[in-house]
Order: structure tokens, then sequence, then C-alpha cells
């Protein structure tokens, strides 16, 4: 989104909760940011610099967000994206001053087949421009701020046979962090895979009075029907839904509101709110996994879950999937449609660094998040080091510490090990269960004449139980450990490099320890 949505940034939290297998559960109602525990596990970068996938190198995508996904019935996952920047742009955040300068474009679409999403998308294709750069479907009219339309945001896709639907709101007006003002919002279809879309004679909900309860939307099939959850324009509303036969789509007389107690004909204002405010950026699938209905959402400063049985609801607690402490600045939480067995994974910006990641959680057959990312200050955003390593708090052998200030794979913050001599690294002492199975994941860098580092778990008594070793690291890179616990109820998890050849550096980010 364009630059002064930013969402609010807190402060990093001082100390670190201590980590249990237990989730946070949310009432309904205004929520700020909380220094709730994450489960989720960050899988890989998704768009721009450092992302595997050199969005910025293939179609000039440097800065981007939103990955609204779904499956186009053909064999891939769509992924659209919001206001997107290029070459020029250096962050942090949108921002864009004219449609040349940055390479400004409203919204592009990727497209992707991979299947085995737990080492990541791969992003395949673009909907591109003469020049091989992603182009704008919707072209957003970029007028000045309060005089038109600045931009055009998509806010969900869904494929009906070969035809590909998506939602967009028209931006009238960026306000106040979490606020904004839309002139409508509008359903486009694409019969050509998404190179072309056709928006003339569609349905659309006008927003004159600023307070139409469908101008972001979600959608998702189930059972001959197309569902439309809807908030209104910002972060501050509550989430309403309506229901379409799959064939009449585009009859906006055929839309049925949910008002409370029945479906019914008539206005988007006689919706009756399903969950209550603050809800934005909404996805929305029908998981058959658990057999329940899943909510994806902005909460406050959060990225939360709810299930229910029905699209009306009643809806759950929300249960904290990503927590702003770990990830500032983030939003979305846009499921991929190919989540399947209790994995779900979804899309998450972040402001800083302006980009898309790709994430997962766990659930049972109730709903409920399990087996979550049991470390503490996985991204070093709340800055948690003191001298034991121990209740979610990192720790020093040697020289290290944390890099402020766009250093990280995600975020800010990122943590580093540096000297001349002997060994250095971080570390932190992790509760586990015995006997268990786990999977270590993170992601570093070093300098170029890094010649011994090591990557893995020991014992509390400094005994390896599994490592792998690297030399010089160029990009940030992967690295994935698999181990039993053994009779172990904690172990030490590391990364760290030996410096005997000169002044050697190491920096790492995004940890994650889950069961394998």
């Amino acid at each position: 989104m364009h630059r002064t949505t930013n969402v609010r940034r807190t402060a990093a939290a001082t100390a670190v909760l201590a980590l249990t297998a237990a989730t946070l559960t949310l009432t309904a109602g205004p929520a700020l940011a909380t220094s709730a525990h994450t489960p989720a596990s960050l899988v890989e970068k998704l768009t721009g610099p450092d992302s595997p996938n050199n969005t910025w190198g293939r179609w000039n995508i440097k800065g981007t967000d939103l990955g609204i996904l779904w499956d186009n019935n053909a064999g891939q996952t769509l992924a659209l994206f919001g206001d997107t920047f290029g070459d020029a742009w250096v962050g942090p955040g949108g921002g864009a001053f004219g449609p040349g300068e940055l390479n400004w474009r409203s919204n592009v679409l990727l497209r992707s087949a991979d299947t085995n999403l737990a080492d990541g998308m791969h992003l395949d294709s673009a909907v591109t421009a003469g020049d091989g750069r992603a182009r704008e479907i919707l072209p957003g009219l970029h007028q000045p701020d309060n005089t038109g339309e600045v931009t055009k945001i998509p806010t969900a896709g869904i494929a009906i046979g070969s035809r590909q639907y998506v939602s967009y709101m028209s931006v009238r007006h960026w306000g106040p962090p979490g606020q904004w003002d839309t002139n409508y919002a509008r359903i486009a279809y694409s019969d050509d895979n998404g190179a072309s879309w056709v928006t003339t004679g569609t349905p659309v909900w006008n927003n004159p009075s600023l307070n139409d309860h469908f101008q972001m939307q979600a959608f998702e099939r189930r059972g001959g029907y197309l569902y439309v959850f809807g908030t209104p324009s910002g972060r501050l509303g509550s989430a309403y839904v309506a229901r379409v036969p799959e064939a009449q789509v585009l009859d906006q007389a055929a839309y049925q509101y949910w008002n409370g107690s029945a479906w019914a004909a008539g206005s988007s204002s006689s919706a009756a709110a399903v969950v209550s405010a603050p809800v934005s950026e909404l996805s929305v699938r029908y998981d058959t996994y658990s057999g329940r209905w899943l909510m994806m959402y902005l909460q406050g400063e959060d990225i939360v879950l709810r299930t229910a049985t029905s699209p009306q609801g009643p809806w759950s607690t929300g249960q904290v999937v990503v927590s702003s402490a770990d990830y500032p600045g983030l939003y979305g939480g846009f499921i991929h449609p190919w989540s399947s067995g209790g994995t779900v994974y979804f899309t998450m910006s972040q402001w800083d660094p302006y980009n898309v990641y790709l994430m997962k959680v766990r659930i049972n057959t109730s709903g409920q998040i399990v087996e979550p990312n049991l470390m503490g200050d996985p991204s070093f955003e709340r800055g948690a080091l003191n001298g034991t390593g121990t209740g979610g708090f990192w720790a020093c052998t040697g020289n290290c510490g944390i890099d402020h200030n766009y250093w990280g794979y995600s975020g800010d913050n990122n943590a580093f090990a540096r000297y001349n001599q002997g060994w250095q690294d971080v570390h932190q002492t992790v509760p586990v269960s015995t006997f268990t199975n786990y999977r270590l994941t993170g992601w570093l860098r070093t300098s170029p004449n890094s010649d011994n580092g090591f990557f893995g778990v020991r014992g509390t008594n400094n005994a390896v139980i599994s490592e792998v070793n690297f030399t010089a690291v160029g990009p940030w890179t992967r690295y994935t450990v698999n181990f039993n616990s053994g009779n172990r109820t904690s172990v030490v998890v590391y990364g760290g490099v030996w410096t005997d050849h000169g002044d050697i550096w190491i920096q790492l980010d995004d940890f994650a320890l889950t069961k394998a």
C-alpha cells in the first residue's frame, strides 16, 4: 500500500514471554500490539532484494506488499500484490511521488506452480509489459491525494471455472496510520489467466458516506456459492458476509447479505457484523482438514486466526498467529489455497522492508494452533539478549549483538557475531519434549573470508546433537537441521563462526524450532 498507510510501530519488548505450547487468545474489540509469542514460522522472503525469487531482477519488483493468493483451477497459484515500486525505491515502506520516478504500479500479478511450500514458493511468471517488467493489471489513476483516485488496491481473488475474479478498492485518501477513504470497491474478471481484465458492468459497492461494509473483501467458494466477506475501508471496522450463486457473480442483484438471522437480498448496509472491530485485510478459507472456516486478518497490530463451522459464524476467539513484537509493521495474512493436513501457509507483509514473506503455522482438527515455533525472539526484533540465553532470551559466546536499521532478512534487526580470533556465536536454550523429532531452520550470511561456521543444536552439556558446517555464505541462505531430543528436556540452538583467519562476521535471522 501507499507510504502513508504505515501501521504504527511499537517499541520492542524488553522481555520475552516464557515459551509454552499455549497461544494467546483475544476477545473481540479494539486491540493494540501485544507481546504475545509468535507460533508461526518464517519460510521465505517472497519478494524484493534478498528474495530467492529475485523479483527485483526479473520483473523490477523491488518493494511491494499483500500477496493475495488463489488457485486458478489450472495448476497454478495466482499471487496479487498491492502498490509496487522498482529500481529507484529505497524504502522504508511504500512511497511514490509519480509513476515514472519509482516505476509505481498499483498492483501486479505473479504466478506459481510450486506444490512444495515447505521450502518456499517459487514464482514462475508475471503479467508483464513489453519491457519485461511486471505491469499493472488494474491501472490506478495515481491522482493527488483526496482529489480522485490515488491507487487501486486488490483485496481478494478467486477462480470459478476458468474465469478469474478479483475485488479491488479505489483509494481516494490516505489518512492517519490505519485509516483511509475509498471511492468504491469493484469486482473485475479475466478469461486469460490474468493478462487482461474487465471492469465494465461488474458489481460495485459505492462508498459516498465512507461507511460501506464491503470496501475490502475476501472470497471463498462452498456449496455452489461464492461467499464475500467484507470490511469498511481502513483498519477499524467489523467484518460482514454476503453470498451469491457462483453462476451469478456478475449480477449484483443476486447477492444476499447475512443480516444476523437470515440471508437476505438488498443493500450491503443491511448486513450484520459477524466479527467485531477491528478487522482488516481479511483472508478466509474453508479447511477440509479441520472441517472449519479459517479467517486470518490484522487485529490491532497482530495477525490473528479465528475459526467457525459456518461462514456467518459464530466465530471463535482469536488466536495470535504472528505478533508485531517479533515482526513490527506487519499486515496481511493471506492464506495459501493449497494449505493442507493442518499446515496453514500464508503471506505476511512488513512495512519495513516493504516486502512479502511466506509463513506457516500448524493447527489441529479443532482449528487450534499447535506445535508452535519454540524460539523466543526468533527475528531479534525484541532485542532480547541476556547472559544465560534462557527464558526466551539470546546470549553470546565471544563478541556478538544485534544489528539495527535494515540489516535483517525480515524487519530491521538481525543477530551478528564478529571478531578476529576464536569461536563467536549467538545461542538460546529452548525447552523441548523428550524423544521427539524436531526441525531447526534459520537464515544466515557471512563475510567473504568466513571459512568454518556451524549452525545447529547442542545439549546443555555443550555436546553437539546435530549441526551443519558452512564456509562463506553470500546472500541470505536458509539452513536446516533435523534431530531427535532423546532424553533431553532442553537444547541449545546456536549459530556461529571460528574467526582465526582475519576479521570474520556472521549475521543470523528468523529462527524456527518446531516438531518435525
